[in-house]
């Protein structure tokens, strides 16, 4: 991915009146390019969508876009205490693409992504953890190991879980940037449609934890 950094985006969505009363739930969306919207406008990229989705469900909700372009695992370990706030209830962590298109050994992607999770386990927070997934080319001792990452670290700490965040994505040109590695605008459509049951999981785990 790019490395260009992703301006962190607030996407607060106001509930209705009924709900008013209520603090929104406040999530962060740790992750690379992909997360913080590279090659699209603010208002298309993935956290921005996915608060707009929520929001159509009536479900009150701040997401906090902290996604940095370029970014490996081991960069969103190294600034997860300070892209997660006091004051948040949950995360989506998408993080690890950079580190399988850089062909960086699996043992370090998943060291750094199981400690970023420990990290915000420690803290109290439900942790949404998307997967990814690294095609045949790169071997199968690689795809293997890199694949095996994201549900072995979700199973290990009860994290809810994305198989794969590009799901439904690959080789459709048309949700795809001329990179190839990007979504569209329609492509984040598709990502949210997807994921929204996921994160509608994470929610409910919030707010079984508020009492709520």
């Amino acid at each position: 991915m790019a490395a260009v950094v992703g301006a962190t985006l607030l996407a607060s969505i106001p509930m209705s009146p009924a709900g008013a009363a209520d603090r929104p739930i406040r999530i962060v969306a740790l992750g690379d390019s992909l997360t913080a919207g590279y090659g699209l406008p603010p208002d298309a990229a993935f956290p921005v969508k996915l608060a707009k989705a929520l929001a159509a469900k009536g479900v009150s909700v701040d997401i906090t876009n902290a996604g940095v372009s370029g970014d490996t695992a081991s960069g969103g370990l190294a600034r997860v205490d300070w892209s997660i706030p006091d004051g948040t209830d949950a995360v989506i962590v998408e993080l690890g693409a950079n580190d399988m298109l850089r062909g960086i050994d699996p043992k370090v992607t998943r060291e750094a992504i199981e400690a970023t999770v420990k990290r915000l386990k420690e803290r109290g927070l439900a942790v949404l953890l998307c997967g990814m997934l690294a095609p045949p080319n790169y071997g199968s001792d690689y795809v293997k190991a890199y694949d095996a990452i994201f549900p072995e670290l979700a199973a290990k700490y009860d994290l809810v879980f994305y198989p794969f965040f590009l799901d439904g994505l690959v080789q459709d040109r048309a949700l795809n940037q001329a990179d190839g590695l990007h979504p569209t605008a329609a492509g984040v459509d598709r990502i949210v449609e997807r994921i929204l049951p996921k994160v509608d999981e994470l929610i409910a785990q919030v707010k079984t934890k508020k009492g709520s």
